[in-house]
């Protein structure tokens, strides 16, 4: 008889209390002490998913054990990293998970050089500092955003973002400065424009010109996503402006992603508009929000040209 694997029974188990009507922190419980961190990882998702509030002093035990040894305890820093997610989902509010995790770093071989496992849990940490009155919590961030790893800088900008003008003037410090990485470069703009400023609004849109088509994107898509009415008046006229089809259908998209009224009604002239390539450009644009009623009406009937 094959010999069951107790790693897979966990997991498998976890899998069951997900789609178990009343799962709590009785149940998940036991398997935050698990051996194995891919079964602590899962559990600390559900925990997280399900928003088992119980569960928060459990967590953050967890976090601590594994933390002694992170190397052996945590390869790849699965379950490290699913803690700190589960805890900044339940408004968990202490330093002390956060700054160690934002300290951390977890080199670990590969196929080529070795890799830094921690970089995402430093990012993710970098967002719960903000949460904290930590003395030293800005400071961390800061330095974060110059970590040698993508997604731990990513994570500071998006943590930036969160600080009002302090952050939006650090933004734009490291927008002046650059970044190898569009991800990162595109966390920035978001963050400048999270302080819902016409200065910042007018800077991100500055990028609608740059000469690098990945830049121009996420400037735009930023732009969107922030859902300001100068940052869409701003898209608008840029597109009024522009012949190149694929810099069109990335204004398009960007406007589609704000789903005010303003962007709507532009995007409703565009779909109704005698030009059949720009309709199908704008309809294109709006599919991926079919499900907002607004939108499914427009695609199913568009109405008569304004």
């Amino acid at each position: 008889m094959k010999k069951r694997d107790p790693v897979l029974d966990a997991l498998n188990a976890l899998s069951d209390l997900r789609h178990t009507s009343g799962a709590g922190a009785f149940a998940c419980q036991p398997y935050l002490a698990n051996r194995s961190n891919l079964v602590v990882a899962k559990a600390a998702k559900l925990a997280g998913d399900l928003r088992i509030a119980d569960l928060v002093p459990t967590l953050a035990a967890a976090f601590h054990r594994l933390m002694a040894d992170p190397a052996k305890l945590d390869k790849g820093c699965a379950a490290l990293t699913a803690i700190v997610e589960a805890l900044y989902a339940l408004d968990y509010e202490d330093s002390d998970v956060y700054l160690a995790g934002a300290r951390h770093v977890q080199m670990e071989g590969s196929f080529g050089p070795p890799v830094d496992a921690a970089a995402q849990l430093r990012g993710d940490c970098a967002l719960g500092l903000m949460r904290t009155r930590h003395p030293d919590a800005l400071f961390e961030v800061v330095r974060l955003l110059a970590d040698k790893e993508p997604p731990a800088r990513i994570g500071a900008a998006r943590a930036l973002g969160l600080a009002g003008e302090t952050g939006e003037l650090v933004l734009l410090l490291k927008t002046l400065s650059g970044d190898r990485e569009p991800d990162v470069l595109a966390e920035c703009f978001s963050g400048m424009l999270a302080s819902r400023t016409e200065r910042s609004v007018a800077f991100v849109a500055s990028y609608l010109d740059d000469e690098d088509p990945v830049v121009v994107e996420s400037a735009a898509l930023a732009l969107g996503a922030s859902r300001l009415a100068q940052a869409v008046a701003t898209l608008r006229d840029k597109f009024s402006r522009t012949v190149q089809a694929p810099l069109r259908q990335v204004l398009l998209a960007a406007l589609a992603s704000a789903r005010d009224d303003a962007a709507l009604s532009f995007l409703r002239s565009l779909v109704a508009g005698a030009d059949s390539r720009i309709a199908a450009e704008a309809v294109a644009a709006l599919q991926p929000y079919r499900n907002d009623p607004r939108i499914r009406a427009l695609l199913v009937s568009p109405p008569p040209s304004l």
